[in-house]
């Protein structure tokens, strides 16, 4: 079993990786229940593919699982959704101090972890993530939050939980689809700053889609490691190293938003357009070879992910994306912030995009 901790000052954050971990639970979770029984979140897809085996693991520690189930989706990060998950959080008597699990994807870590934040003004948490983007990226770092009319992630805490246990054969029930998609932020980890982990990925992407269970494995590790690091640096995402993790989000997040959170586009897929189309418009500026750029793109688009516009964003233009982007929690004054690339393997944040010319050059991708 791989351990990671995150260690922030006098509290941490474990993380452990390995395979079967899921029917290990009650071991794992020993320190954290509370009258024999442990309240977890999920959604009715994981529900029904994973939470029978959490259910057995507890059971042979003599817990008892109360479940609370959410619809699946996007949608789901919602004002509505999370009064609901609240008000059954107060129904089933969770106390402060108990522990929250979060059994699922991005969806359902982020939406239990603002509600494990607010009840009672905190509980603890414990993150099982069971899709590739929470494996690898989502449920490390403690950011929790719900989506508004504003756009994605708007409202939200920082709540780390005590616990993130990472169990890839999570990973033989997800769909391919969900599956490619969070590849993007896999390749998000080499890109920002490691490019030798990117010609690994150039080397072993074709195993890893396929599932092959070392590469799934080592990718898995190596973005846990970096992502722990530099949350250790950088908790509260304060103009630091954690703010490059956003590479491509800008623009991933507006599609989003202009997509309609039905499913229509996922999150990977769009924040792999918008990694395509940082490292093209750094290229426009200079920041960056182009050369990087195509090679960047050519490797996205090997899988099948969207490296320029999504089609799910129907009429929007530049103009229309640059209003979402302008909401972003890293812009100051009227200018853009954006994370650029300069090459494969480093990233920094320009703080001076005009929203104008970034528009502009929206418009020029479009078909």
């Amino acid at each position: 079993m791989d351990r990671v901790t995150v260690a922030l000052g006098d509290r941490r954050s474990d993380i452990v990786i390995a395979d079967g971990l899921l029917d290990r639970a009650g071991a794992l979770l020993a320190n954290h229940i509370r009258d024999s029984q442990l309240v977890v979140v999920t959604d009715a897809n994981v529900a029904a593919a994973q939470l029978p085996r959490l259910e057995r693991a507890l059971l042979r520690a003599g817990t008892t699982v109360v479940p609370i189930v959410l619809p699946p989706g996007e949608a789901t990060k919602s004002w509505d959704q999370l009064r609901r998950l609240c008000d059954a959080l107060a129904e089933h008597g969770v106390r402060r101090g108990d522990t929250i699990i979060a059994l699922g994807g991005g969806v359902v870590g982020d939406i239990a972890g603002l509600a494990a934040a607010l009840h009672l003004r905190g509980c603890d948490l414990v993150q099982i993530p069971t899709s590739l983007v929470a494996q690898v990226d989502s449920s490390v770092g403690g950011k929790v939050a719900i989506d508004s009319a504003a756009g994605k992630n708007m409202v939200g805490a920082f709540h780390q939980p005590d616990l993130v246990i990472i169990d890839p054969l999570c990973l033989a029930t997800l769909p391919q689809r969900e599956f490619v998609a969070g590849y993007a932020e896999i390749v998000k980890y080499a890109l920002i700053g490691d490019a030798d982990f990117f010609a690994w990925c150039e080397a072993n992407s074709p195993a890893l889609i396929a599932r092959d269970q070392s590469a799934v494995l080592k990718a898995i590790q190596a973005c846990i490691a970096a992502k722990a690091a530099i949350v250790e640096r950088d908790e509260r995402d304060t103009d630091g190293p954690r703010a490059l993790l956003n590479i491509g989000h800008s623009f991933g997040h507006a599609f989003e938003a202009l997509a309609g959170y039905d499913g229509t586009l996922l999150h990977g897929e769009a924040v792999s357009a918008g990694i395509a189309i940082a490292y093209g418009y750094a290229a426009e500026l200079g920041m960056c070879d182009p050369a990087s750029a195509d090679r960047v793109a050519a490797h996205l688009a090997a899988h099948g992910l969207p490296i320029n516009l999504p089609a799910a964003l129907g009429t929007a233009d530049g103009t229309a994306i640059v209003a979402h982007m302008m909401r972003d929690k890293k812009n100051r004054g009227d200018a853009l912030t954006l994370i650029l690339p300069t090459a494969i393997g480093h990233a920094e944040q320009r703080p001076d995009c005009a929203p104008a010319h970034v528009a502009a050059y929206l418009d020029r991708l479009r078909p």
